[in-house]
C-alpha cells in the first residue's frame, strides 16, 4: 500500500532474554504519505525546490521503518544529504526534529542526533530554501528569505515569554532549544509539535491571534504529547486535551483569564457545532475511540479529542479547588513518566493518589460525572468551564449577533451598535461563525451585512475573510461574489481553500467553482488539487484527470474532513475539523 508493507524478523533462538542485538535494514523510500515534495512554484519564493514530512499519525511507516506506534519510544540518527540528478542544490537548509545537528560543508552532508526517546511520529524532516534568526536565547525561527522579517517581528521575545511562563506550570522545558520552521501553504495541518522543530503553516502569520494560540499548543505538547504520549491512538485526548488545558494555562498567565475565555468559547462553538452535524450518539465523540483494524488513526483526529478532553482535564483541575494545587499534579505527572506512554488509566491513578482527600470521597463515582462516563459516553462535554470572565469580549458579540437575526431587522441600530475594526480577532470569528450557522439568512440582512461590513473585512486577515467568505456563498450574495474569487485566486493552502469549494459545490455555484478551480489548478500542490476535485466531482460525472503522479496524503487535517463531508453534504468545513496537531 501507500504507507508500506511490515517486515517481520526472526531473532536466533539462542538469543537471550535483554541480549543486545542489531538489525540493519537497507531500504529505499519511494512516494508515500510522510513526504511532501514542492516543486519552487509551490513555495513563496518560486526559486528552490522543497521537501518536509508529516509523521503523525502513523504517516512515517512511509518515511522509513520503524515500530510505528505511539507505545514505543527511542532515540534516533540521522546522516542527510541534499542532492539532485546533476548536483547538490547551493541554499538547500536542512533540518530535522533533533536535540544535536552538525553540517560537514565539505561533504555536503547534515548529521543529526535525537538523545532522548521520542515515538516514530515525531521524526520530522524538513529541507529548502530556509534562513533563520535568534528569537530568544533557545530558540529560532526558520522560513523563507521573504517571510523571515514577518516571522521575525511576530515573535521575536515572545516564545522565550510563553516557554517561561509553562515551565513556571509544569517544571523545565526538556528539549534543549525551541525553533519553529514556517512551512509553504502546502502543510496539510496547521502546526505540529516536532520535539525541538516545530513546524507551522506560513498562512498563519498573517492572523496574529491564530498565531498565538497554535504555538502556544505547540509548546504545551512539549510536555504532554512529546515527553508523555498517549500509548494508543484511540486515547489521542491524553496528548490534545492535556495540551488544550496547558495551551489556557499558559495564555491566562501571558494574556489574562478574558482572552483564554474568548478562545475556549469560540473552540466550543465549533465543538457543538461539529456534534449537531455528527450526531450525538457518533461513536467518535468519545474519549476513548475504538480504533478498529484496518482504520487510520488519523480518522479519529477532531474536535472532540481537543475539547472534550479538555473539558475533562479542567473538570479534574475544578475537583482540586485551585487551579495551581492542579499545576503542581501535572509536574510530578510529567516527572514521573516522562520519555515513556501512558494511558488513561496512568493518569487518573496519579491523580487520585496525589489527591488522597478526592479518592476518599470517591470523586471518580461522582453521579454524573463518572470517570469512566466521561472516557466512554458519546455526546457532549459532561460538564464544561465557567467562561464568565470572558463575558467583556464574549458579551458584545452575542448583543451584535442577536441584533442582526432579530426580526425585524432594525439595521441602522445594529450597524452602530460595534466597530468591528476595533475587535479581536476572536470576536470577529465568533461573530461571523455564529452568522454562518444561522445561513441562509434573509436577503434584506445578507444585503445590509455586506454594506456594513463587507468592505471592512476585506482589509483583515484570512481567518476573517474566509468566514465572511462563506457567509457569502451559503447565502448566494452575487454582489460580493468576485471576491471569492479574488481570495481563491491567492491561495495554495487546504485551510483557506477547501471550506469555500465544499460550500460552493453544496449550493448552486458548482459551475462557478469549477471555473476558479482550472484557473488556479497549477498553483496547488498535487495533493490538494485531487482533494478539490473529489469535491468538484461530487454529482458530477468524472472531472478530466489531473497529470500528477503524488500520492495523495492521508492526513489529520484531511481525512475527518472528507468522510464528515460525504455525510453531512459538505455541511462541516476544515476550520471545524482540524485545530493543529
Amino acid at each position: 500500500t501507500d504507507y508500506g508493507s511490515s517486515l517481520t524478523v526472526s531473532l536466533p533462538a539462542a538469543l537471550q532474554p535483554h541480549q543486545p542485538f542489531q538489525i540493519i535494514v537497507r531500504y529505499t523510500t519511494a512516494e508515500g504519505p510522510a513526504i511532501w515534495w514542492l516543486d519552487p512554484e509551490l513555495t513563496y519564493g518560486n526559486a528552490k525546490p522543497f521537501v518536509f514530512t508529516q509523521g503523525h499519525s502513523v504517516c512515517n511507516r512511509s518515511f522509513f521503518p520503524c515500530f510505528d506506534t505511539p507505545a514505543v519510544k527511542c532515540t534516533y540518527s540521522a546522516t542527510v544529504k541534499a542532492s539532485d540528478r546533476m548536483a547538490a542544490p547551493a541554499g538547500i537548509q536542512v533540518l530535522m526534529s533533533a536535540t544535536q545537528s552538525t553540517y560537514l560543508e565539505e561533504e555536503g552532508v547534515y548529521q543529526f542526533y535525537m538523545e532522548y526517546p521520542v515515538p516514530a511520529y515525531l521524526v520530522a524532516l524538513v529541507a529548502g530554501d530556509l534562513i533563520h534568526a535568534d528569537i530568544g536565547p533557545r530558540s529560532r525561527v526558520w522560513a523563507e528569505p521573504c517571510l523571515l522579517p514577518t516571522a521575525i517581528s511576530k515573535l521575536s521575545g515572545m516564545v522565550e515569554r510563553w516557554l517561561t511562563a509553562a515551565e513556571s506550570l509544569y517544571g523545565p522545558y526538556i528539549w534543549g532549544r525551541y525553533d519553529i520552521v514556517f512551512l509553504p501553504p502546502s502543510f496539510p495541518i496547521v502546526a505540529m509539535e516536532n520535539p525541538c522543530l516545530t513546524f507551522i503553516i506560513s498562512s498563519i502569520l498573517e492572523s496574529d491571534e491564530f498565531l498565538i494560540i497554535d504555538v502556544i499548543h505547540e509548546v504545551a505538547h512539549s510536555w504532554f504529547g512529546n515527553a508523555v504520549t498517549n500509548a494508543t491512538w484511540e486515547e489521542m485526548w491524553l496528548s490534545e486535551g492535556l495540551a488544550t488545558y496547558a495551551q489556557r494555562r499558559i495564555t491566562t498567565e501571558t494574556y489574562g483569564a478574558a482572552f483564554t475565555c474568548l478562545e475556549t468559547a469560540f473552540r466550543l462553538d465549533a465543538l457543538h457545532r461539529q456534534m449537531k452535524l455528527l450526531g450525538e450518539d457518533n461513536p467518535v465523540s468519545k474519549l476513548q475511540v475504538k480504533l478498529e483494524p484496518g482504520v487510520n488513526p488519523s480518522n479519529l483526529m477532531n474536535l472532540f479529542t481537543y475539547e472534550k478532553g479538555y473539558c475533562f482535564v479542567y473538570y479534574l483541575s475544578q475537583l482540586c479547588g485551585d487551579p495551581r494545587h492542579f499545576d503542581s499534579f501535572l509536574r510530578a505527572y510529567i516527572e514521573k513518566y516522562k520519555f515513556t506512554s501512558v494511558v488513561a488509566q496512568d493518569l487518573l491513578d496519579s491523580y487520585l493518589n496525589f489527591f488522597p482527600e478526592l479518592k476518599e470521597q470517591c470523586v471518580e463515582s461522582k453521579a454524573g460525572l463518572e470517570f469512566e462516563r466521561w472516557l466512554n459516553a458519546t455526546g457532549p462535554p459532561l460538564a464544561e468551564p465557567d467562561l464568565s470572565q470572558g463575558s467583556s469580549l464574549t458579551r458584545p458579540v452575542e448583543m451584535l449577533f442577536k441584533l442582526w437575526t432579530t426580526e425585524p431587522l432594525d439595521s441602522a441600530a445594529a450597524a452602530s451598535s460595534a466597530d468591528l475594526t476595533k475587535w479581536r480577532t476572536f470576536q470577529t470569528v465568533l461573530f461571523l461563525d455564529r452568522l454562518l450557522d444561522g445561513s441562509p439568512l434573509p436577503h434584506e440582512v445578507i444585503k445590509k451585512l455586506s454594506e456594513c461590513y463587507s468592505s471592512q473585512l476585506d482589509s483583515m486577515n484570512a481567518e476573517i475573510r474566509i468566514r465572511w467568505l462563506q457567509i457569502v456563498v451559503r447565502n448566494d450574495y452575487y454582489p460580493d461574489l468576485y471576491k471569492v474569487r479574488r481570495f481563491l485566486e491567492n491561495q495554495m493552502s487546504r485551510m483557506y481553500t477547501i471550506p469555500l469549494y465544499e460550500d460552493l459545490c453544496t449550493g448552486t455555484l458548482k459551475s462557478f467553482a469549477l471555473e476558479i478551480f482550472y484557473q488556479t489548478q497549477n498553483q496547488l500542490h498535487p495533493n490538494l488539487r485531487k482533494t478539490i476535485q473529489q469535491i468538484l466531482s461530487q454529482g458530477l460525472n468524472p472531472l478530466p484527470a489531473i497529470d500528477t503522479t503524488a500520492v495523495a496524503a492521508d492526513t489529520p487535517a484531511m481525512v475527518l474532513e472528507d468522510k464528515v463531508s460525504e455525510a453531512t453534504n459538505g455541511a462541516i468545513s476544515l476550520r471545524d475539523v482540524n485545530v493543529s496537531a
